[in-house]
């Protein structure tokens, strides 16, 4: 580096190493600058020079790639610098991110006991270690990976038991159950004709609301029945169909013979009884036989879901919930063959065993079907975004060609459990043979075109052919819809459970178990000896 001053001291000109000339010009007044003065300035130039030469090398040294060539370069580069660390504050250093981005198998981490267990022992070792920021990165990464496997691992483990405690039957339900069986046998009263024989005629009488209800649970029936009779305006008009299956027949009976619901009026009919039901071999039936050999051999247990350490935890809660027996069981199914088994009748309400009906539902007898099928509830708007928010390709594989060249992913998807069926209509299509014919399809795609259950089947079988109705007769999700307020379900002219966390069962939502429990008699003697509690 070269320092020129002009004779006339008014140019100052620095040459660098490299021949680029940086000029700088002072203007000197000679009646106000004195050459004292000129000197000390040019002393202090020449030192902030050197600093500044000092400077850009260390920079180049560092492996700077892109060093600078001017002035002003420096000044942005070296501002930081002169201003402090404090400076940097804003920005993560480029060394964590690489740290952070680089994978950390589950294999580094295990047996590993030097990984800080809690935020406080990270920060204590940090200040203790004194860590730069590659070290810095690297604890960090260590404890949040350690910590997601841990997260991940209990979130699956909350899953399982969820899924055992929901498939299997609770004890105070298998006690009522065998109850009910011995009172029929020993108690004449258990063994009524349901209904009496004079009110048999009002069974194909269409002037009459009809509802239908399938369910081997002896105690959520009786809550369906009992809440949907109070809440009537015209209880006298109601006839409920209850549909059961050969063992849960005789403690149906028994429970519905000792507890009646007058003046409406109940039928209790095993799927036996049925005429049609009795003659060769169903479709469902074939449908239920293929699909349980073909789950068996793809799905794998319980054991072998839990154990795949690569699957989201909400992907493996789906796959537990497809291994419960309600998604192979008839009374879940026998619901597409309602014009079959209720020839007489035009139209008809059917009810999952896991609601709760909280007002008069004689209106729905009113809705302007349009030609429609079925009446329901759409899925893919509302306040609640978590439950409201279903839509084709919430059930669908769209990945699928067979599915996407049919259906439109963004199409609102609709509810089953609450459902008015015009069977007038019903009779006039065919969506029970369409319903059947995408079982098989599903069947030869090794279970890959929708998840298990019957509403995905239901939502291709009833395309087209569905009618929406206010969502204020039918509010989902409150049995996996934790947030939901009891106040927003109270409102609701009938709330369902659906998801693990049944109203009878432990797991219940303890805020949301009184919309339910309200219609249990705790003072009920079967109740009362089977420790069925209210709350």
């Amino acid at each position: 580096m070269q320092l020129h001053i002009s004779p006339s001291l008014r140019h100052v000109t620095v040459v660098t190493g490299k021949g680029l000339r940086e000029f700088i010009k002072v203007k000197v007044g000679s009646r106000r600058f004195s050459y004292q003065m000129m000197f000390y300035s040019l002393l202090f130039f020449t030192f902030l020079l050197r600093f500044v030469f000092v400077l850009s090398t260390v920079d180049t040294i560092d492996g700077d790639p892109s060093p600078c060539s001017s002035l002003a370069c420096l000044g942005k580069r070296l501002k930081p610098k002169l201003l402090g660390r404090r400076a940097e504050t804003g920005n993560v250093p480029e060394a964590m991110y690489q740290v952070l981005e680089q994978p950390l198998s589950e294999q580094e981490l295990k047996g590993r006991s030097d990984i800080p267990q809690t935020l406080q022992d990270f920060m204590s070792e940090v200040k203790r270690s004194k860590s730069d920021a590659r070290e810095f990165a690297q604890k960090l990464k260590e404890m949040v990976t350690l910590m997601e496997q841990r997260t991940r691992t209990a979130k699956i483990q909350e899953y399982l038991y969820r899924h055992v405690a929901s498939s299997s039957i609770p004890k105070q339900l298998h006690c009522l159950a065998l109850k009910l069986a011995h009172e029929h046998s020993i108690n004449a009263a258990a063994r009524l004709q349901l209904p009496e024989a004079e009110l048999v005629p009002t069974l194909v009488d269409n002037n009459y609301f009809h509802f239908v209800l399938a369910s081997d649970n002896i105690l959520a029936a009786s809550v369906v029945a009992k809440s949907l009779v109070q809440n009537s305006l015209r209880p006298h008009k109601i006839v409920l169909h209850i549909i059961t299956d050969r063992k849960t027949y005789f403690p149906m009976q028994a429970w519905f013979s000792l507890h009646p619901l007058s003046p409406a009026i109940i039928e209790v009919k095993a799927l036996h009884h049925f005429d049609w039901l009795s003659k060769g071999k169903l479709p469902v039936l074939d449908a239920m036989e293929k699909d349980q050999r073909v789950r068996s051999q793809f799905r794998g247990g319980s054991s072998v879901i839990v154990a795949n350490n690569e699957e989201n935890p909400v992907v493996v809660a789906a796959k537990l919930q497809a291994l419960s027996p309600k998604y192979n069981s008839l009374m879940n199914h026998i619901r597409i063959h309602l014009p079959e088994l209720f020839p007489s009748l035009n139209k008809v309400v059917f009810l999952d065993d896991d609601i709760v009906i909280q007002t008069d539902l004689s209106p729905l007898w009113d809705i302007d079907m349009d030609g429609k099928v079925n009446g329901a509830v759409e899925t893919c708007r509302g306040e609640d975004k978590f439950v409201m928010s279903k839509k084709f390709k919430s059930y669908l594989n769209f990945s699928n060609p067979l599915i996407a060249r049919h259906f439109d992913p963004e199409e609102c998807a609709w509810a089953y459990g609450m459902n008015v069926f015009d069977l007038a209509a019903w009779r006039k299509t065919n969506i029970s043979s369409t319903y059947y014919h995408w079982l098989d399809e599903n069947l030869k795609s090794d279970l890959s075109l929708w998840q298990l259950g019957t509403l995905p089947p239901g939502l291709i079988a009833f395309h087209g052919h569905v009618q929406t109705i206010d969502p204020f007769w039918h509010m989902l999700g409150l049995g996996y819809q934790e947030t939901t307020s009891f106040s927003d379900a109270e409102s609701a002219a009938v709330v369902h459970f659906n998801g693990r966390a049944k109203p009878w069962l432990d797991i219940a939502f303890p805020h949301l178990r009184p919309l339910w429990a309200k219609y249990l008699d705790s003072s009920d003697r079967f109740i009362k000896s089977c420790h069925i509690r209210a709350s």
